[in-house]
């Protein structure tokens, strides 16, 4: 039986002390809990937009397809990896490069 892993194409994860140093080093947090695709993708592009080279955008979700969704949709204009809670809280991180 495939995992998960298998049929998604979700960027790398992070464990949690890994996902808690780089929100202490967040240069802007979205908190899209409640929100559903496309508008997360739209609100990580736009703030996108507003960072330099090498800044750090987390994007707060309880919408498993954003995982997913948001880092395709800024393609190259970040690095993207995510931290699963494990209680259905996830964490976009978008490092954005030049």
């Amino acid at each position: 039986m495939p995992s998960i892993d298998d049929v998604t194409n979700t960027p790398d994860e992070l464990t949690d002390d890994e996902a808690e140093a780089l929100l202490e080093d967040a240069d802007l947090v979205q908190d899209m809990t409640g929100e559903v695709c496309p508008y997360p993708q739209v609100e990580a592009k736009k703030g996108l937009q507003d960072l330099e080279a090498g800044d750090l955008l987390v994007q707060e979700t309880d919408h498993v397809p954003c995982t997913e969704n948001v880092p395709r949709a800024v393609g190259d204009d970040a690095e993207a990896q995510v931290w699963r809670s494990g209680d259905a809280t996830y964490r976009i991180y978008l490092r954005k490069q030049a």
